[in-house]
């Protein structure tokens, strides 16, 4: 089929896996001037590969997507200019899944998450400070300390004269600790710092790692303008670890995979040296200001066709369509409820699902399956 056949020279993303020598080819571009950044890799760091329970998820969601030949062409486009590639369409229609695709493709390791809601704030996606936790551990050190020995040497039975006391304040100054031990020193700050999921896809690395900003639409109105500096600048700064830089220039702390990874961070900046592969996506609630829209690579995904449905049908569940009368059927019944009220792809995944388990197979139970399974998401009957 045509959505399975089209490959053109200049694509990476193929949609279709085994994809080792185009992440070659990725890792190798030339990015272009205005999107070349100067971060160095901490040795000491290897960010998760394509192992692991993280990846497998990451590769199970992703091997299913059926990309069509407008869909590649898009994703390449953000993949050569380094944009982020926002991606636009009803609920269901597989926008999040595209990003799991890429990166199942690509070989670029686990998909870095970011869900957004109306709270969400730039700094949740870039840092965690636990500045309460570090208070009350400082807090705790304090009391296990022991507590500085009673000076009764100042009680006599006459009163102090003023020589005496003189020479009381005189040995104070001259030996300021002799009251007590020093004050406990302050817990590291390290133990309470741990980058974010754009944090973490910014971290300098020589590929880049897929970060999913689900569902931007539902953001406050200020978080599209405050992205659009760390998307042009590949980094920001950890304002808690810049004050602290003069006496610990470089901090160890986790990342939103690993809270125990430990990537050095210096002078508080995180600069990448590879822009990561960043995927937003918008159900259409609420526009976007010019701004925000001139820097991403945009991607309208529409219901998918019959054709489509077929592939995804045969891709996830093994199940050839055409070669079943009764999952044609379901395929067609999918697509003319979606005319009444929007319908997920996965809807129809699970009703073939059901089939396959010959649940709801007894011959009056068709109209009742199908409000069932194939409830629609919008419209009167929603």
């Amino acid at each position: 089929m045509e959505a399975e056949a089209v490959v053109k020279d200049w694509w990476l993303y193929h949609g279709t896996g085994e994809g080792a020598d185009r992440r070659a080819r990725l890792e190798s571009g030339s990015p272009p001037p205005w999107r070349d950044f100067t971060g160095t890799p901490d040795p000491g760091y290897a960010p998760p590969g394509c192992e692991g329970p993280a990846w497998e998820r990451t590769r199970r969601r992703g091997e299913g997507y059926v990309p069509d030949e407008q869909e590649k062409d898009v994703v390449n486009t953000a993949l050569h200019l380094r944009r982020p590639l926002l991606i636009t369409g009803k609920p269901g229609v597989g926008k999040s899944t595209l990003a799991y695709s890429i990166a199942s493709d690509l070989g670029l390791g686990p998909v870095l998450h970011w869900p957004i809601t109306s709270r969400t704030v730039l700094r949740d996606g870039l840092y965690l400070y636990d500045a309460i936790g570090r208070l009350q551990e400082a807090g705790l050190e304090q009391l296990r300390r022991p507590a500085a020995p009673l000076d009764r040497s100042a009680t006599a039975p006459d009163a102090p004269t003023a020589d005496t006391a003189r020479a009381a304040d005189t040995a104070r100054a001259a030996a300021p600790t002799a009251a007590g031990p020093e004050p406990a020193p302050a817990p590291s700050i390290s133990r309470y710092l741990r980058l974010g999921p754009l944090g973490t896809a910014l971290l300098p690395q020589d590929r880049p790692r897929v970060l999913l900003v689900d569902e931007i639409d539902k953001s406050d109105i200020d978080l599209p303008g405050d992205l659009l500096t760390v998307f042009e600048d590949g980094g920001f700064v950890i304002p808690e670890l810049a004050r602290l830089a003069q006496e610990d220039p470089t901090v160890a702390i986790g990342t939103d995979d690993d809270p125990d990874a430990a990537v050095r961070v210096t002078q508080g900046r995180v600069q990448c040296r590879y822009f990561p592969v960043v995927v937003l996506t918008s159900n259409g609630e609420r526009d976007f200001p010019p701004a925000f829209l001139r820097r991403c690579v945009r991607l309208h995904l529409e219901p998918p066709g019959e054709e489509k449905l077929a592939l995804i049908v045969r891709r996830r569940l093994g199940i050839d369509v055409e070669a079943g009368g009764e999952y044609q059927e379901l395929v067609r019944d999918f697509i003319d409820r979606a005319g009444d009220g929007d319908l997920a792809t996965d809807q129809l995944l699970n009703a073939i699902q059901l089939r396959l388990a010959g649940a709801w197979s007894a011959p009056g139970d068709r109209d009742r399956f199908l409000k069932t399974v194939m409830q629609h998401l919008t419209g009167p009957t929603a």
